[in-house]
């Protein structure tokens, strides 16, 4: 018969008093509560085995009393303590535990994480929609400095240096301060080490990037490119450019928040190195398809000179040296080209009443004799793509006279520095 309108349990109770009494078949019974005999059955047992009519009837649980593939106690433990070691995601803990034996599903150490309460909502990103990289290690390097780290003794100012095909962090080296005569050694020492690269990729940092006198190169940006180095500038404020070296950075705020700051600055070279270590031979990647930068990367073939040999311009070069301020004279008057290059011998190119003015490999300086001014051959984007379809020089910036120029919050700056073919 159908269910009365009466509580549920209570008839519940009913059938297993019923039931209990051994009075009449339990098919006969089954029909007469409306529940089929496998429940009629289940209910009778447990009320034999637990002597109570509650207990009988009351709903539990549908999870299996037994399951074969849960995960072991220890394995869990294994887990947390690789999370609480590094700090790395389910995706780079898989790779490890299937290296140690003890493979797990990415969702399982997932679930172990959250758990386990070690999974913060801000420790999710998104997955990045496409990834630019160089085919080959050392065609590009990024450099940048990664900000300060305060302690009670000092601060630290970290330089990292990173292959852009492999993320191999060929560099990390702490600084007193970030100026180009502590910056420079540590560059040398990262070229003995791994070779010199095609080209290497910066911001517009005052050390590699000239504000002063028409903008243009620094002593230091002429000591890469004496090694052959093409040099490549980020746009003004779109850190996203040198993205790689950013996302370094970030993981090594991560690392450092996990295994704590060190508190002497002494101890700061070794920190940074124990992590680039670290980064470079056990981190498995996922813009790598997790492998690790060191599978990936190759020291460069390109040896660094101490002593680079002196540029020799292509016969019948009008070649001239550039006095003590690093301007020319030229025609009667003196003429800026590059602070940097002061002493240095320039190559000159008429082209109708401008004068191209280069250094070894690269253009450095625009003179406008007609006009009477001068600027630096470093372009945006869209004004250079507007000058090469007209056939003009490619040109731009830094009137002579030194003066503050402001720009358009929208507006592109540079990004690579004309190449002299």
């Amino acid at each position: 018969m159908p269910w009365e309108q009466t509580d549920m349990t209570e008839q519940r109770v009913k059938f297993v008093v019923q039931a209990a009494s051994g009075k009449g078949s339990m098919t006969a019974l089954c029909q007469e509560f409306g529940v089929s005999r496998p429940t009629g059955y289940r209910w009778r047992r447990r009320f034999e085995q637990g002597g109570s009519v509650t207990a009988a009837v009351v709903e539990r649980s549908r999870r299996p009393e037994r399951s074969p593939a849960h995960t072991t106690l220890c394995l869990e433990e294994r887990v947390v303590e690789m999370r609480q070691e590094c700090g790395w995601g389910a995706k780079k803990l898989d790779v490890l535990l299937r290296e140690e034996g003890t493979p797990l599903t990415v969702i399982t150490i997932n679930r172990i994480l959250k758990r386990r309460g070690l999974v913060r909502k801000k420790d999710s990103h998104p997955q990045a929609l496409q990834r630019f990289e160089r085919v080959a290690p050392n065609e590009l390097w990024q450099m940048d400095g990664k900000g300060e780290y305060r302690s009670p003794e000092g601060t630290c100012y970290p330089l990292s240096i990173l292959d852009d095909h492999s993320r191999y962090a060929v560099g990390l080296y702490s600084l007193h301060a970030f100026r180009a005569a502590e910056i420079y050694p540590c560059v040398v020492q990262t070229f003995e080490r791994y070779g010199v690269p095609q080209a290497m990729l910066m911001d517009h940092g005052s050390v590699w990037w000239g504000t002063k006198n028409g903008y243009g190169l620094t002593w230091l940006s002429v000591q890469l490119i004496e090694q052959g180095i093409q040099l490549h500038y980020g746009r003004v404020h779109h850190p996203q450019t040198q993205g790689k070296v950013e996302r370094f950075h970030r993981t090594l705020n991560e690392a450092i928040r996990y295994r704590g700051k060190p508190q002497r600055l002494a101890d700061w070279p070794g920190a940074l190195e124990e992590f680039r270590q670290v980064y470079n031979q056990k981190r498995p990647h996922e813009g790598l398809q997790m492998k690790r930068p060191v599978e990936r990367y190759r020291a460069s073939a390109r040896s660094y000179q101490a002593q680079p040999r002196e540029w020799e311009y292509p016969a019948g070069s009008l070649v001239r040296r550039l006095d003590e301020k690093g301007a020319l004279r030229w025609e009667g008057r003196e003429w800026f080209v590059c602070e940097a290059l002061a002493g240095c011998w320039v190559r000159l190119e008429e082209v109708g009443e401008l004068l191209l003015a280069s250094y070894r490999h690269m253009y450095v300086r625009e003179i406008d004799r007609a006009r009477q001014y001068t600027r630096a051959l470093v372009l945006p984007r869209a004004v250079r793509g507007a000058l090469r379809s007209r056939g003009s020089p490619v040109a731009l910036r830094a009137p002579y006279e030194p003066r503050e120029r402001t720009k358009r919050p929208n507006q592109c700056v540079t990004d690579v520095l004309i190449q002299n073919s």
